[in-house]
Parts: structure tokens; C-alpha cells; sequence
């Protein structure tokens, strides 16, 4: 997917050609988590988002029945241009989708959360190892001890995705990652796992395990994966969600997401 462009990129998605993590695709472009779930669900939905804007920042809402992203996506669809769509059904998982233009419905609306894969190439930019990228593999990613603040039928753990990183360089990349607030900001915890109520690194919980070396600390930045465990708490009819590390590539610029 090197040298290709947004659109070529989404297109290749539908097309079948690119069923793998979208970490490291479309460098400088936002990528985002997906959460497409009934009307009747979404003011909660946006008050558990906008109550825990930490692992759940709101970028784009669309309108119900409206499959183009208003604000990060126009002209893109939502049904066919997200590698990979998790479903549940009552709050249980009920299988993963490559497409899901048989189950989206008019009534449906949008959501796309802030991804911790838009800070990646500021990382590698200033010199900060991404190890997932290195080896071609999804991030790691676990559920944590620490609750999120209910929201009417929403609530849940937050999850955390990890990278690990040399520990004379926590600091800077704590400073790097700062600014993208809607990208989930500067990491939550640096260091012992167990602090997070992970009793084993290398046991993920999404996404694939971990390669630590020696000198390089566990670093845990809030997750998009959170809305999904609250989704199963709340147990709509139906939910569609990106599958973990699987998310759909917007039009903005990371520099526009970032503060200054």
C-alpha cells in the first residue's frame, strides 16, 4: 500500500485486496475506530464518549442512515471501507464481516473515535521504536481494572493498547503523543503492568502479544476497544464495531488533529 492514497487505499479495503491491521497505512492521514449502532442508542453512546473522552474521543457522528462520515470521510462508505467489522448481537460477540452492507440499516448511526495509530509516524518520526509496526503485527491490547463513567446503559473497563519502549525515551514519547487529545493523548501508566490489573503482558487480550527487549518499559495509552466492552454491557439489538486494530483511514491530517 506504499505511495497510495487515501481513496486507493479504501478502495483496495473494498475490493478485498487489504483484510490486515491498518497500523502503519497512510502515514500522516487519521485513522479511526468504528461504532455503528441504532438510533435509539446513540445520546447515550455520544454522553459515555463525551464522559470518557480519555479512551473514546468523538471525531466524527454521522446522521442516521448516512454511510458517508461527514466530517472524516465524505464520499467514502462505511459499509465496505473498514478492513475488518466485528458484529454482536445483545452484547455478545456474533461473528466477524468483511462488508456489512446486509446489515446496516437506515435507522443506524456512525461514530469514529480518535485511534492511537495516528501518533505512530510523529513516534517514528522522532525516533521512538513502534514494535508492532516493526513486525508487521496488530498492537496489544488489554482490558484494564480501571471503570469508565457510566452513561445510561453504557459502562465498562477502559482497554489499553501498548507498545514498548526504550526507557530513556518514555518521556519524549509521552511528549510527542501529548498533543493528539482526539487520538488519545499521552499514555495513562508507564511501567508495571500489574498497576492496570494485568497479571501477564504477554497474555493479550486483542490484537497480538508483545516482543519486549531489554531496557525498553511497557508503555499503555488509552484504547478504542473500550466502547466495545461497554457496548456488550448495554446490549443493543445490534452493534457493528471495527474489529480490534482494523480501522477505517479518514481524510484528516494527523497534524490537524493534534493541539498545538
Amino acid at each position: 500500500m506504499e505511495g497510495k492514497t487515501v481513496a486507493q487505499i479504501r478502495e483496495a479495503i473494498a475490493r478485498g485486496e487489504w483484510r490486515k491491521p491498518t497500523s502503519g497505512l497512510a502515514p500522516g492521514y487519521t485513522q479511526a475506530n468504528v461504532v455503528i449502532l441504532p438510533k435509539e442508542y446513540a445520546f447515550d453512546f455520544l454522553l459515555f464518549c463525551a464522559r470518557n473522552e480519555k479512551p473514546c474521543p468523538v471525531i466524527d457522528v454521522s446522521e442516521p442512515g448516512v454511510v458517508s462520515p461527514p466530517v472524516a470521510g465524505p464520499g467514502a462508505d462505511i459499509r465496505i471501507h473498514v478492513p475488518k467489522y466485528r458484529v454482536y448481537r445483545k452484547g455478545e460477540p456474533a461473528g466477524e464481516a468483511d462488508d456489512i452492507r446486509g446489515l446496516y440499516t437506515p435507522d443506524m448511526v456512525t461514530f469514529l473515535l480518535g485511534c492511537s495509530f495516528t501518533f505512530e509516524q510523529d513516534l517514528l518520526d522522532n525516533g521512538i521504536p513502534v514494535r508492532h509496526i516493526e513486525l508487521d503485527r496488530n498492537v496489544p491490547m488489554y482490558v484494564t481494572n480501571r471503570e469508565c463513567r457510566p452513561a445510561g446503559a453504557f459502562a465498562g473497563p477502559m482497554v489499553v493498547s501498548m507498545r514498548p519502549i526504550p526507557a530513556d525515551l518514555v518521556e519524549k514519547a509521552a511528549a510527542v503523543t501529548k498533543p493528539y487529545r482526539k487520538a488519545h493523548g499521552a499514555p495513562i501508566h508507564a511501567g508495571d503492568p500489574a498497576v492496570l490489573g494485568i497479571r501477564d503482558v504477554m497474555k493479550v487480550d486483542f490484537g497480538d502479544p508483545p516482543e519486549i527487549r531489554p531496557g525498553e518499559v511497557p508503555v499503555f495509552w488509552a484504547c478504542g476497544v473500550t466502547p466495545q466492552m461497554a457496548l456488550r454491557r448495554a446490549k443493543p439489538e445490534i452493534v457493528i464495531t471495527h474489529a480490534p486494530g482494523h480501522m477505517f483511514i479518514t481524510d484528516i491530517r494527523d497534524k490537524d488533529l493534534a493541539e498545538s
